[in-house]
């Protein structure tokens, strides 16, 4: 059929409908600079760089939280094998990410060295790059030691409790466990993970605690017991 000139859309259609279809096409400096993801290959590179620029320092924040955790603790208890058993855990945390735990006496600050910064346990000043990825603490403050105090006390009533309730063997498995758990985690007995429960049944309590063998025999009931009767104890406020 033969169109006629009534049959065309009008002008100002024309022009609305060329304006749209040059919005959806991309610019040339766009074709070049995109690729087949929709970004460009220079736009990933920076990205990627800036993800590595917010990676400074190295070690996670919770590592390093743990790791004065446990310095505190090596230099409050008065036992030597205890803090050796703190600092040995420390150190692995922190190697595990290829940092290096050091004391400054001077000013009683814990610092973590990254470890290609060392050299037979001396930092290389040739090697620090940007002294952005140390990590420096300090040990002077307060830190959780009233937090602490706090813990053990409502871990030893919910041993004081389990004695009342129960017999001599999970009464003396109640008192390790709050050891325990007030020594090397700083939390409430009914607050132990499935983890740290299996550290001290595996782990801490037959090495540290003298079990006897009725009460190795029994120990998973005696943890049962102590959590049952933590629920009747007015627990610490929450940090």
């Amino acid at each position: 059929m033969t169109r006629t000139n009534d049959d065309e859309p009008p002008e100002w259609a024309k022009e609305q409908a060329r304006e749209m279809m040059a919005a959806e096409e991309p610019s040339d400096d766009e074709e070049t600079e995109k690729g087949d993801g929709g970004e460009t290959e220079e736009g990933d590179g920076e990205r990627d760089a800036d993800a590595d620029d917010d990676r400074v320092p190295d070690v996670p924040a919770d590592t390093v939280d743990e790791a004065e955790r446990l310095t505190r603790l090596a230099r409050r208890t008065e036992d030597e094998a205890a803090a050796a058993f703190y600092r040995e855990r420390r150190d692995e945390l922190v190697t595990d990410h290829d940092y290096v735990p050091r004391l400054r006496e001077e000013d009683d600050t814990l610092v973590l060295y990254p470890d290609e910064w060392m050299d037979d346990g001396t930092v290389q000043l040739d090697r620090i790059e940007t002294t952005d990825r140390a990590v420096e603490v300090s040990l002077s403050g307060p830190g959780d030691a009233g937090r602490y105090r706090e813990i053990a006390a409502y871990n030893d009533a919910v041993a004081d409790a389990v004695a009342d309730a129960h017999d001599a063997v999970h009464a003396d498995t109640a008192r390790s466990f709050a050891a325990f758990m007030s020594n090397h985690y700083v939390r409430a007995v009914d607050d132990a993970t499935a983890d740290m429960r299996a550290e001290f049944r595996e782990e801490y309590f037959p090495r540290n605690g003298w079990p006897t063998d009725e009460q190795l025999a029994v120990v998973d009931e005696s943890l049962d017991a102590i959590e049952s009767v933590a629920a009747d104890v007015d627990g610490p406020e929450e940090s």
